[in-house]
């Protein structure tokens, strides 16, 4: 899928009508562009999911399984796929507790 620009509000701090509290917030989810160049396809939902870690709404752990489980990235995942996935994070967790 070529790249396709999303809505940014910069006055309403709103990332595709995600309101954002402040604009450091809106700022840390900077990346989102630089993924979409690598493939990733944001949704509402994602964005959401993104603010609420970067704001400290949701822990680590509750960011991960809701990008996961919700199919974040604009795709939704089989049972095997997310099992890989929770793997390589519990992997990446042990490797950084080391």
């Amino acid at each position: 899928m070529p790249y396709a620009p999303i809505s940014i509000n910069r006055e309403a701090l709103t990332i595709m009508g995600v309101p954002f509290p402040s604009l450091e917030a809106r700022e840390s989810a900077a990346a989102i562009g630089s993924n979409m160049f690598e493939g990733y396809e944001p949704t509402k939902r994602g964005i959401e999911i993104i603010r609420d870690y970067t704001t400290g709404k949701i822990s680590f752990d509750a960011f991960i399984r809701a990008a996961v489980d919700k199919g974040v990235c604009g795709r939704s995942l089989n049972e095997a796929a997310r099992n890989k996935i929770y793997y390589s994070i519990s992997l990446l967790r042990m490797k950084l507790d080391e």
